[in-house]
C-alpha cells in the first residue's frame, strides 16, 4: 500500500492504549486534590460506551438508508441538544426548555437544510453519511452558544432589574431597556465560535479536518469541508443565540410591557 493512500486501522488494543493515558489525568487530579477522580472515570466510561453504542446505530442506519429512521435519529439528536442547552443554564424558569428547543431546532435544522440541499446537493437528502454528521456538528456547537447566551442574559436581567425598570420609567420601550443585556449575552455566546474561527488552521486543526486526513482523505478536500462546516457553525450559532435571546426577553415582560421575573 502506498503512503499516498495509507489508512491506519485502529484496533481494540490501540483503544486500550489510548484509554490508559487517562491514568495521567487521574494522577494529576489526585496530586493536586482536584476531587475529579470520580467524574473523570465516569466521563471516560461514558465516552467509550456512548460512542460505541452510536457507532453500532450509525452502522445499521448507514446500511439501511431509510428516510424515516434517519428522521427519528435527527429528531432525537435535536431534542437531546435542546435539553442539554437548558440543563447548562443555572437560573431557570418555566418554559426555558421550550425556548431552548425552539432556538436549537430552528437554527440547526435551517442551516442543515441549506448545507444538504444547496451546498453539498446530497441526493437523496436523507443520506445518513452526510446529514447525521453535519447536524451533529451544528447541534454540538449551537447548544454551547445558546446555553452561554441564555445563562448570561437571564443572570443580567435578574441582576439589573433596577436599571431596566428605571429605563422603562423614562419611556424606554422593553427592547430598548434590555438591549445592552441582549447584546452582551449574544456576544458571550458567540465568543467560542469566533475564537475558533480566528485561530483555525494556525493554532488548531479542527476535529473534522483531522479525522478526514487521518482517514486518508485529500488534505485540500478536508480543508474545503472544514471551511464549509465552520461557516455553517457560525451561522447556526448566531441564529441560535439571537432566537434564544429574543425568546427569553419576551418572558420578562407581560402583555402590558411591564418588567416581570418569570
Amino acid at each position: 500500500m502506498s503512503t499516498d493512500n495509507m489508512q491506519i486501522v485502529l484496533t481494540y488494543a490501540d483503544i486500550a492504549l489510548a484509554s490508559s493515558l487517562i491514568i495521567i489525568v487521574l494522577l494529576v487530579s489526585w496530586f493536586l486534590h482536584l476531587r475529579l477522580t470520580k467524574t473523570l472515570v465516569i466521563a471516560a466510561l461514558r465516552t467509550v460506551i456512548q460512542l460505541s453504542f452510536i457507532g453500532l446505530i450509525l452502522a445499521w442506519i448507514f446500511a439501511r438508508e431509510q428516510w424515516y429512521e434517519v428522521l427519528i435519529i435527527l429528531t432525537i439528536m435535536t431534542l437531546i441538544a435542546g435539553s442539554a442547552a437548558k440543563n447548562r443554564v443555572k437560573r431557570t424558569y418555566k418554559g426555558l426548555l421550550v425556548d431552548t428547543l425552539i432556538a436549537v431546532s430552528t437554527s440547526a435544522v435551517l442551516v442543515t437544510v441549506i448545507a444538504i440541499s444547496l451546498i453539498l446537493q446530497v441526493q437523496p437528502w436523507y443520506t445518513p453519511q452526510f446529514i447525521i454528521p453535519i447536524l451533529g456538528l451544528i447541534l454540538g456547537n449551537s447548544l454551547t452558544a445558546i446555553s452561554l447566551t441564555s445563562n448570561q442574559l437571564i443572570e443580567n436581567l435578574h441582576g439589573q432589574q433596577g436599571r431596566i425598570e428605571m429605563m422603562l420609567s423614562l419611556s424606554a420601550k422593553p427592547f430598548e431597556a434590555v438591549h445592552e443585556q441582549i447584546r452582551a449575552a449574544i456576544i458571550n455566546g458567540m465568543t467560542p465560535t469566533l475564537n475558533s474561527m480566528l485561530v483555525v488552521g494556525i493554532v488548531s486543526l479542527p476535529g473534522m479536518m483531522t479525522g478526514q486526513i487521518l482517514a486518508g482523505a485529500d488534505p485540500t478536500q478536508a480543508v474545503r469541508y472544514q471551511i464549509v462546516t465552520m461557516f455553517l457553525i457560525c451561522v447556526s450559532s448566531t441564529l441560535g443565540c439571537t432566537i434564544s435571546a429574543l425568546l427569553i426577553y419576551r418572558r420578562f415582560f407581560n402583555k402590558k410591557q411591564q418588567f416581570v421575573l418569570p
